[in-house]
């Protein structure tokens, strides 16, 4: 689609770095971006895990377009083979970005985005419609209100910051809000910042994704140094098969010894394993919360110092209710994009390349990209983001054939991506990728996410699940 309101800004929701490359990329194709950031500088939900190293080296890590910006300033790029943290990121990637002249005077801090509409209609209204542009209101620090009218926009506000609860079904456990100050985040600074808080106590680790992995690791470190540092894992499928990894098979080495190093820290003892868990009640008490549920259909009661929830992520789709949106039932991705991530139909972390056309919506000109635009699966990779918004910023400048000329290279995982084990045997799997695969967000190389970015099967976040 060619942008109809040439003269008004593509708003960009989020300064991460799917969002610099979307300013990089729209500037480099004539467009006005504005980034609106809700953090008090870019890159600030990256900044919050400044403390883990990503799997996936810096080439993974930098858009095409955010590189010739910087490139024109003389910036001097890292090593490209080197595996970069996240204060790496912001540090030399992110914050030099957002400084080039550029795009700089296009990104406002401090922004909170509160809704997106089309201008004087709600979603019921149809007459007129593509006509119109968009309204996104915004609330500053100071607690001002504003309204930006747009051509466009991109919601690349990713899902950090909202965590899948601890309770099964997707509910929260009977307690849960009560228990807020237990639970620490999927990333907590273990070793550093943190330490106080689980040297010598008892933490349970929810989740199964290399943001787990992460802080298990870093927690088994600890407990060398400080004794009556207690670990127990629990995670709801069958098997930890996918999260111990493809080993040597993977192309991201660090990944690969991710996985390893994880299995044998379980083999050696050093943690306990709980499969099949289903948490159902936490009850504060004193220093430790009371945690009752099922592991394996057998009641289990435990008593833990603090949790560390890393149990994935979800969207915040509230601020989209009159955006006419085409999401996939189960996934809550676009309707075309779903059957690509979603983790019930693929078993080995390959997401083909997908551009505009498959992130479409009802409403011409809205997109979510980046890490929300995956919704609830957990394989998404820098890359990949990057790639969406090249796409959608030829798409918005009328160049419909670069927008439809997808190309990415991912590293291959060498693993099935999803839980298929039934009572502990392992899922069979169809097979690794002929090529690379999508990098994701949230996934370390010692800890938790050494990858590109936000995804189990990816770069960091790439694995935050």
């Amino acid at each position: 689609m060619t942008i109809q309101h040439p003269d008004l800004p593509v708003v960009v929701i989020g300064a991460g770095p799917v969002g610099l490359a979307a300013a990089a990329h729209l500037r480099e194709r004539g467009l006005e971006p504005l980034v609106l950031e809700q953090g008090d500088s870019v890159g600030a939900a990256v900044a919050s895990w400044g403390h883990i190293r990503l799997f996936s080296p810096w080439r993974y890590a930098i858009d095409g377009a955010a590189r010739r910006l910087l490139d024109a300033t003389g910036w001097v790029a890292p090593d490209l083979e080197e595996l970069p943290t996240g204060a790496d990121l912001v540090e030399r990637y992110l914050t030099p970005l957002a400084t080039t002249t550029p795009i700089a005077a296009h990104i406002r801090t401090g922004t909170r985005v509160l809704g997106v509409s089309r201008d004087g209609a709600d979603r019921t209204q149809s007459l007129g419609r593509e006509r119109r542009p968009y309204r996104v209101r915004t609330i500053a620090a100071d607690g001002t209100v504003n309204d930006v009218i747009a051509a466009a926009v991109l919601d690349a506000s990713g899902t950090y910051g909202h965590r899948n609860p601890v309770g099964s079904g997707g509910l929260p456990a009977v307690g849960e809000a009560e228990a807020q100050s237990y639970l620490t985040g999927p990333l907590p600074d273990v070793r550093g910042a943190d330490r106080a808080r689980f040297a010598g106590r008892h933490t349970l680790v929810l989740g199964m994704g290399h943001s787990a992995a992460n802080s298990l690791l870093a927690l088994v470190d600890l407990a060398r140094d400080e004794p009556g540092t207690t670990i127990t894992w629990a995670i709801r499928g069958g098997s930890a098969r996918r999260l111990f990894g493809g080993g040597a098979d993977d192309a991201l080495p660090a990944r690969g010894l991710l996985g390893s190093r994880l299995r044998a820290a379980v083999d050696a003892g050093a943690l306990t394993l709980l499969t099949r868990v289903s948490i159902d009640r936490l009850a504060p008490d004193g220093d430790t919360v009371h945690v009752s549920g099922t592991a394996r259909d057998v009641p289990i009661g435990l008593d833990v110092h603090a949790i560390v929830d890393a149990t994935g992520f979800r969207p915040d789709l509230d601020l989209l209710r009159e955006i006419r949106l085409d999401l996939d039932p189960v996934v809550e991705a676009p309707r075309e994009l779903a059957p690509l991530i979603d983790p019930n139909l693929h078993s080995c972390g390959t997401v083909p390349p997908h551009g505009e056309s498959v992130l479409a919506h009802p409403d011409a000109g809205f997109y979510l990209v980046g890490m929300k635009s995956y919704g609830r699966a957990p394989t998404f990779l820098l890359a990949t983001g990057y790639e969406q918004v090249r796409s959608i910023a030829a798409a918005l400048a009328g160049d419909r054939t670069s927008a439809d000329e997808v190309q990415l290279e991912l590293p291959a995982t060498g693993v099935c991506s999803t839980d298929a084990a039934v009572d502990g045997a392992e899922a069979a799997c169809c097979g690794t990728a002929a090529g690379p695969v999508a990098l994701s967000l949230t996934a370390p190389v010692l800890g938790f996410r050494s990858g590109v970015l936000h995804g189990r099967s990816g770069d960091l976040q790439g694995d935050l699940t």
